[in-house]
């Protein structure tokens, strides 16, 4: 499977990523491995992840979020208690 992630960062944005690996892309992040615009920006929240069938259509979906305002960003995501797939702080 293929995912896309909203992720909150400390600093109050929202970063939109692409992994194989959930779990272990979030890692990465936390390490300061992960993509050039979240170093430094942690602890981390996952607002959203949306599961696809394959990387095409998984990354066709993260460039379109990644087009959206942060407005209609945050319509995208749950509330706390309805986080999809991961939930939490890292």
């Amino acid at each position: 499977m293929h995912y896309v992630y909203l992720l909150e960062c400390g600093d109050g944005s929202i970063y939109t990523g692409y992994t194989k690996d959930v779990a272990n892309r979030l890692e990465d992040h936390k390490s300061g491995n992960g993509a050039k615009y979240t170093r430094g920006r942690g602890p981390f929240r996952i607002q959203r992840v949306e599961r696809y069938p394959s990387r095409s259509t998984a990354q066709s979906r993260e460039y379109e979020i990644k087009q959206l305002t942060r407005q209609q960003k945050e319509k995208l995501t749950p509330e706390q208690d309805d986080r999809v797939a991961i939930g939490g702080t890292l």
